[in-house]
């Protein structure tokens, strides 16, 4: 799952309440209901909120919306020390942990966030962390251009300081630099025994801080992180996420899993989790996270950083877990302002990855974006000084993460080809998975996105519509169906268990041919002179896979 890695819906937790446990109620709720027409009913803003809203309050709401991505207009309007529901197992509110605690900077960063959003992570954050732990809270400004974070925000901090002097510093970027920089330098001005690094989107949750730090406590080593109960864009509200291990795909998008059946036979939530990697907000002991090379400051604008982490942490001598008993509330946006389109910045950043981590299994990054092996062209920086912190901390191979850490990653040894697939008459089209629900692929202008991927393994399989990177995931296999000249797509392993024909012998630029049946897939013109895909008795027809992971 892309991008904010989404869980099914487990708990809602409604109502908004200030500090004094009253009900403040939405800025959509009125005592006498005005009929008033939505001026965008298409807005994903407007889909569930703000019934009663005047024209021009639409107006605004939209307008901050499509700016920030998340309810800006409902965001000014509630108090910064808003009540959140506590959404913890029980068994952590019985939970003791020692008095000797390390102490924490926490750090926020940020590029052109709302105000009020900002001031309210700062509010909760000095409410439900002690005193006597919090020991300063760093704003990393990754260089933004609205005016409200100038003057307005240093107002707001001036005020803090009445109470908690120096508790607040400031960092302010002359250029954007990405979320890894940032992190780094949030990093770098941290002062305190544990460095905490979060969006400044966010709200700090009553006892978030002690579990954490009890843990690297216990083990400085460890880099654990918070469960992020969701925060909806439009309303505002809470839903509270159960826990889980923070794993991804070989594209390196970031995604919510099961923990290890044995955290699972345990049988109680409130035990702390391993996990492959981190989602971006993370805790760990500052001095270890200087050891080990800080956040790679080599990667840019977004995206990767956070599985480069995690996956240094395991292989240079540390581990990540998820502490289940400590809760952060996280805004998730509609969409990200600052970069519509996250693929290219994505790409090159687990290339980065892979080039520095991976070993030979950096071809599956390759595989899992469609680029060919070699000659991608891809920028993806000077990788050595990474290298060499690698070699300098005596770094496991990435075959013992996979191993040890990370099982269910499917490591695709068996394909021999991957990419678009065109019989060699019909260039400008590709194999398509078709509709879906559906599973009769078809042949459609060439796109090169998802449904169109293919690939083709030692076994004689076929696979299209993309390839799942986890072994518990099942990918759809072409079969032909033995009778008619219509082929089908179905489950591999169904397939397999069913003994239905999906073996096929295929060259580069030769015919694909069913092993069992000895019918090939072809071309032929169809209704309305429509190109379609049909098994039929070969006719000499060729294929080719866009790219060869071994001649064949």
């Amino acid at each position: 799952l892309r991008f904010t890695c989404h869980l099914p819906k487990l708990i809602e937790v409604s109502g908004q309440k200030s500090s004094n446990n009253e009900l403040f109620p939405n800025v959509d709720q009125e005592e006498e209901k005005i009929v008033v027409p939505k001026l965008y009913p298409n807005s994903h803003l407007f889909a569930k909120w703000g019934d009663g809203l005047s024209e021009k309050d639409q107006k605004e709401a939209q307008n901050l919306f499509q700016i920030y991505g998340y309810n800006v207009f409902l965001s000014n309007q509630l108090p910064l020390d808003r009540k959140l529901p506590d959404t913890r197992d029980k068994r952590c509110l019985t939970k003791t942990y020692p008095k000797d605690l390390p102490n924490i900077s926490v750090v926020l960063i940020y590029i052109n966030e709302a105000l009020s959003i900002i001031k309210r992570a700062i509010r909760s954050i000095i409410i439900h962390t002690p005193q006597h732990l919090l020991r300063e809270i760093i704003l990393v400004d990754d260089c933004s251009t609205f005016n409200d974070l100038g003057k307005p925000l240093q107002d707001y901090i001036d005020q803090i300081h009445e109470e908690r002097p120096g508790l607040i510093k400031k960092v302010r970027h002359r250029r954007q630099m990405g979320l890894s920089q940032s992190r780094n330098s949030g990093w770098e001005h941290a002062t305190a025994d544990v460095v905490a690094i979060f969006d400044a989107h966010i709200e700090a949750k009553e006892g978030w801080a002690e579990p954490l730090l009890a843990r690297i406590k216990v083990d400085r080593t460890v880099v654990v992180s918070p469960v992020f109960d969701k925060v909806h864009y439009d309303d505002l509200l809470v839903e509270r996420y159960a826990p889980y291990s923070h794993g991804f795909d070989w594209a390196l998008w970031c995604m919510y899993e099961y923990f290890s059946p044995e955290w699972l036979k345990m049988e109680d939530e409130s035990q702390p989790g391993k996990s492959p990697s981190v989602m971006g907000i993370f805790v760990a002991d500052r001095g270890f996270l200087g050891e080990i090379g800080g956040l790679d400051g080599g990667m840019t604008v977004y995206g990767g950083e956070n599985v480069e982490l995690g996956i240094r942490v395991w292989l240079c001598g540390g581990s990540v877990e998820v502490v289940t008993c400590s809760k952060i509330a996280h805004i998730e946006r509609a969409h990200k302002p600052y970069a519509l389109d996250l693929n290219p910045a994505m790409r090159r950043n687990a290339l980065r990855v892979a080039d520095i981590w991976f070993d030979d299994y950096k071809r599956n990054v390759m595989i899992a974006w469609n680029i060919p092996l070699e000659d991608h062209g891809i920028d993806t920086g000077d990788v050595s000084t990474r290298r060499k912190l690698r070699d300098k901390l005596h770094c496991k191979p990435f075959k013992w993460f996979l191993d040890n850490v990370y099982p269910s990653l499917e490591t695709w040894d068996n394909l021999l080809g991957y990419g678009v697939l065109k019989n060699t008459l019909f260039e400008k089209y590709c194999v398509d998975q078709g509709a879906i629900p559906g599973n009769i692929p078809i042949l459609y202008k060439c796109h090169s996105q998802q449904p169109q991927l293919c690939y083709y393994n030692t076994d004689g399989e076929i696979i299209i519509g993309g390839i799942k990177a986890h072994k518990y995931n099942h990918n759809r296999c072409l079969v032909d169906p033995g009778s008619g000249s219509t082929p089908t797509l179905h489950d591999c392993q169904l397939a397999k268990l069913n003994e239905l024909y999906m073996q096929w012998d295929f060259k580069q630029g030769q015919a694909i041919r069913n092993k069992a049946t000895k019918r090939c897939l072809e071309v032929a013109q169809g209704e309305n002179s429509y190109y379609k895909l049909i098994i039929q008795q070969c006719s000499g027809q060729s294929w080719r896979i866009e790219n060869l992971i071994t001649s064949f």
